[in-house]
């Protein structure tokens, strides 16, 4: 793995955990402030929102001004964004603001600022990890463990801030701040500009189109599935089930995908390509399974399915994406797969709790059918400049 990738692959680990340490704590917290849960929804919405929105922002930043300016940008955002919900949950607790002046704090910071400074991080890191490493290989590897990262931090995050609530509500609030005042001062100190390797020339846009396709299927369909499976857990199934083991489902589903990312696809090393053929159809087997599961334990097979196909496809997107263009425009790509991760984060919760209300099973239907159309898109030859790999 390059060096200069390590401290940005630290970077995503450490700030999107602390983003998620906040997990546990957000409905008591919105109780404490008196939202409802139409508000505690909007809140999220609104960062997926900010997150998608500004990735091909951050993006064209990057190529334009480089890496340090997005990382100093996005780290400041990051640290005012934790600051400030911790000082609108204080204040509107004691209820020194008002609950709608909290409430539009919550969303300013909690929302608008940490999306926009979590996707900074991410298209930096997705960027670098196109520019440096040499062969493709390599480069699906880097691309792979970006991933891993930030599946990791969505697996660790919520079980520290679970853990940290035994003592107050508060701790999460006020850890994740430090944390990230920390990691930025660390970042900006270790994180300079990289040098490309190996420049490549690039392919014509329309040729990754295909590829952008598989990766906005596969995330789509893993939303949908994500969003219906408690109550496809606690209500569909032979047997009943607490909502505390209805947890294990998504907790299986990140697991399979850290493990995939991180572990899986760079020991495989296949291409980008190969990744995407092999994984989607994984994927709706995947589903397929799941849409016929008795049990809880079955449930949760299924969905580990489901995390491998779509860990490895997504994968091969995201490296097919960065492998299609020269390392001028490594930011610009960065920015748009991470757009493609967050339009089904906003898409997914709205239209999973639509087609529930028609059929319960029609979200994991609709998965299935949308993965499928990623199994075709992956048949498509997708434009990828070859680069040479490095001697032994």
């Amino acid at each position: 793995m390059p060096r200069s990738l390590t401290p940005l692959l630290v970077a995503v680990l450490v700030m999107c955990s602390a983003q998620q340490l906040l997990t546990p704590v957000l409905s008591p917290l919105s109780q404490d402030l008196g939202l409802d849960a139409t508000r505690l929804g909007l809140v999220l919405t609104l960062s997926s929102v900010a997150f998608a929105l500004s990735s091909p922002l951050w993006g064209l930043a990057l190529d334009l001004a480089g890496l340090r300016p997005v990382l100093i940008a996005g780290l400041g955002l990051c640290v005012l964004g934790f600051a400030g919900f911790a000082a609108a949950v204080t204040f509107g607790g004691d209820e020194t603001l008002p609950t709608g002046l909290a409430f539009t704090f919550v969303l300013v910071c909690r929302s608008l600022l940490l999306g926009a400074g979590i996707a900074a991080l991410l298209v930096a890191a997705l960027a670098v990890a196109g520019i440096v490493p040499a062969g493709e290989g390599d480069r699906t590897r880097a691309v792979g463990l970006v991933g891993a990262a930030q599946g990791l931090a969505a697996v660790l995050g919520p079980v520290i801030g679970g853990a940290l609530t035994v003592v107050s509500l508060v701790v999460p609030l006020h850890l994740a701040t430090v944390i990230a005042v920390a990691l930025a001062v660390g970042v900006l100190l270790v994180v300079r500009q990289p040098v490309a390797e190996h420049p490549q020339p690039p392919v014509q846009p329309w040729e990754l189109l295909p590829a952008f396709g598989v990766g906005l299927l596969l995330h789509l369909s893993l939303g949908l599935a994500q969003v219906a499976a408690v109550s496809l857990v606690l209500h569909g199934l032979n047997t009943p089930v607490t909502t505390g083991s209805a947890g294990l489902v998504p907790a299986v589903a990140a697991i399979g995908l850290v493990v995939t990312q991180g572990v899986a696809v760079p020991l495989l090393r296949w291409p980008a390509a190969r990744l995407m053929k092999i994984g989607a159809p994984i994927a709706v087997a995947g589903y397929a399974f799941l849409a016929g599961a008795p049990s809880l334990w079955l449930v949760a097979l299924a969905f580990l399915v489901v995390a491998v196909g779509t860990g490895l496809a997504v994968t091969g997107f995201a490296a097919a994406a960065s492998l299609g263009v020269g390392s001028r425009h490594q930011g610009l790509v960065a920015g748009l797969v991470n757009a493609t991760v967050g339009v089904p984060l906003v898409v997914a919760p709205m239209l999973s709790g639509l087609l529930h209300d028609v059929e319960p099973l029609a979200p994991v239907v609709a998965a299935g059918v949308a993965a499928a159309l990623a199994v075709g898109l992956s048949l498509v030859p997708v434009g990828v400049a070859r680069i040479p790999q490095p001697a032994a």
